[in-house]
């Protein structure tokens, strides 16, 4: 570890190296944690499957790419796949959990992560896997930085699915309906909104940002059957970092988690990254509580 630190000291481009990936891979992990801030915004759900749902979305693009589809192409396709998967789920299992425990719809949602974990490695095997994008790379500082011009797109897209949600939120009359369910589902109701079939829009619409962060990863990054957890760790931590409804807050928390993961992985070593990233979110819990007791404490 601490030859490591040395080689970053000597080496600032290696710095400059690990931002730029963390910065890029934080767009991905931004979009799968505001499908899950919606989801839990509105619902009061967490779901457990966010991880599972971004690794499907990865094999319907590797799916669409060995078949010889356009690579953009796969991202419309595994959101409207993950889309109906999303209303399917809702409509045999989510619908009633809604106004439950809290800790009913985690295991529920746990139970729908090991069976799509087991239906992935059953049709596509248990080894990585990645869309082949055929694109090039830039180097900067005399070829001592690089960056993948396939990452920067995923990067982009993921910028432009954003800034597409936020719009539909604010102006669509969908939109409006979730966020008035999310303030107060009983004034809503009363209003005429039917609130059972705006928990399965959001549920549904949440599924499909899963399937287009999805299949953006596997054009940039490998993925795997089982390794949706990850994901589902790192976009409830962003969730716990950033709170409900604050988008401009999960770019940013996604953004430092990239980058602290990016230079955890270099100085630990890629066998402690992911370790790296439960130790965080155990000291974020930690930290969250503390600051929830000292409101506690003022407001009393």
């Amino acid at each position: 570890m601490i030859g490591n630190l040395l080689i970053l000291y000597q080496a600032p481009a290696l710095g400059v190296q690990l931002l730029i990936d963390g910065i890029l891979i934080g767009a991905v992990f931004a979009l799968a944690a505001y499908g899950m801030a919606l989801v839990w915004g509105v619902t009061n759900i967490i779901n457990v499957a966010q991880g599972e749902f971004v690794m499907l979305g990865g094999f319907v693009a590797v799916f669409c790419a060995e078949h010889g589809l356009p690579l953009l192409l796969a991202v419309p396709i595994a959101a409207a796949v993950l889309y109906a998967l999303g209303w399917a789920l809702f409509r045999l299992v989510i619908v009633h959990l809604i106004g439950r425990d809290m800790f009913i719809s985690v295991l529920a949602t746990f139970g729908i992560a090991i069976v799509l974990q087991q239906v992935m490695a059953r049709l596509f095997g248990a080894g990585d896997r990645i869309v082949d994008s055929g694109l090039a790379s830039w180097f900067l500082f005399d070829g001592l930085v690089g960056i993948a011009q396939v990452k920067v797109l995923v990067f982009a897209c993921c910028l432009v699915l954003g800034a597409g949600l936020t719009v539909f939120l604010q102006r669509s009359r969908a939109g409006q309906a979730i966020r008035a369910v999310a303030q107060e589902p009983r004034a809503a109701a009363v209003l005429g909104i039917e609130t059972d079939k705006v928990y399965g829009l959001t549920f549904a619409l949440n599924a499909a940002i899963c399937g287009a962060a999805g299949a953006l990863a596997a054009m940039a990054y490998p993925i795997h059957p089982y390794g949706g957890l990850s994901y589902t760790i790192r976009s409830f931590m962003i969730v716990v970092v950033a709170g409900l409804g604050n988008l401009a807050g999960v770019v940013w928390a996604a953004a430092g988690l990239g980058v602290a993961e990016s230079f955890a992985g270099f100085v630990l070593g890629p066998q402690y990254q992911i370790a790296f990233v439960f130790g965080l979110l155990v000291v974020v819990l930690v930290l969250r509580n503390r600051m929830l007791r000292r409101q506690r404490q003022y407001l009393r």
